[in-house]
């Protein structure tokens, strides 16, 4: 007995990914059914608007000068999270299903290290948001006095940070040295280590959300107290709809990761009585749509956004626009190539200001 148990608890790096899959009792499908089909073309889709819209995101903060503060630097690097999480999904969906047998180990732990990276960089961003919110509002000031050398190391901290937790897994923690710690959802992942990363993110979600309510509160009570004075209202309410803004973020995200994190909880701490391979897909899904929704907040909760946005698309629009009328002008050997060219110019800058013009008073090209 105690020679089976030593070779069990042996390390074997020969074992391959179905080795373990089989060990734990997780099905690898042999074919691909026309349901997986579409689940893998809707998921390819979900992950493309992901990328596209967390993309639109990073270049309205880069472009409008207005968003060139401590506080939209690391929404934007939020968005550069999210747009991680995109291509990690992506990579999961053309890794999945029959796939899975062909993947070697190292394939397999960079599949779930992307998803690993991706959560951290989001949660150790939050983090950093609650401590600027926290520094500034107890103030009432709208923007904090951080430097943008501050925030550069800040933002690169946290993606070190993630990096390093992603590859905790592949590196040490794990179970091919111990087959019974292999976790049911993640075969080679341990389920002490899933009790850990699970009960560690949890803990984080609880303090951010007690430290957001705390401030919150702060700010109505002293909205309340200040002088009723038109500026000083005017500046107090900007600062209660950005934490609103970020509290909605805040609030999108515990609420489409805490499923997740409590599969995976209940899955190291019972391991295949969890069942936790029959509601883990549904888990997945939620947490992927969490990439989509901080965009569709953005554009709903703040104006200079959303102004920004059309003003993004309006110019990408005249640009195509233009593009496709060119080759028409030298078909058709017009005698006046250059004035038809000038004419297409003006109209599209024409097309682009008519757009700012019918938004709110006193906005022009964010990049003024």
């Amino acid at each position: 007995m105690a020679t089976e148990s030593s070779v069990w608890n042996t390390c074997n790096y020969n074992h391959n990914v179905t080795f373990f899959y089989d060990l734990v009792g997780k099905n690898i499908s042999v074919g691909w059914t026309p349901r997986d089909s579409v689940v893998i073309g809707l998921g390819l889709t979900l992950c493309v608007i992901v990328v596209l819209a967390n993309l639109m995101v990073m270049v309205a903060i880069l472009l409008n000068r207005r968003f060139h503060f401590p506080i939209y630097y690391l929404l934007g690097n939020m968005a550069a999270a999210d747009l991680f999480a995109g291509v990690a999904y992506a990579n999961l969906m053309l890794n999945t299903g029959p796939w899975t047998r062909m993947l070697t180990k190292e394939q397999w732990y960079i599949r779930g290290a992307l998803i690993d990276i991706s959560l951290t960089a989001s949660v150790a961003n939050l983090l950093a948001v609650a401590v600027e919110r926290h520094q500034t509002i107890i103030t009432m000031q709208l923007h904090s006095n951080m430097t943008k050398r501050r925030v550069v190391l800040l933002i690169v901290c946290i993606w070190v940070t993630a990096i390093i937790m992603g590859l905790v897994p592949s590196t040490f923690w794990n179970c091919e040295c111990d087959l019974e710690d292999c976790s049911t959802v993640a075969p080679l992942y341990s389920r002490r280590f899933l009790i850990f990363w699970a009960v560690l993110n949890l803990l984080t979600f609880f303090i951010m959300v007690a430290v957001y309510t705390r401030i919150f509160i702060y700010v109505r009570y002293q909205s309340r107290s200040m002088s009723q004075h038109t500026s000083e209202m005017r500046h107090n309410q900007t600062v209660v709809n950005l934490m609103k803004t970020i509290s909605m973020v805040l609030g999108a995200f515990v609420i489409c990761w805490t499923p997740g994190l409590m599969t995976l909880l209940l899955d190291g701490l019972l391991g295949k009585a969890s069942h936790a391979n029959s509601y883990e897909k549904y888990c997945l899904v939620i947490a992927e749509c969490n990439s989509l929704v901080n965009p569709i907040i953005y554009s709903l909760r703040d104006d200079e956004m959303r102004r920004t946005f059309k003003w993004i698309l309006c110019c990408l629009c005249q640009r195509g626009a233009h593009q496709q009328r060119e080759p028409s002008t030298v078909e058709i050997n017009s005698p006046l190539p250059e004035t038809l060219g000038f004419v297409q110019k003006s109209a599209a800058q024409a097309l682009c200001k008519t757009q700012d013009t019918n938004d709110k008073d006193g906005w022009t090209d964010p990049r003024v």
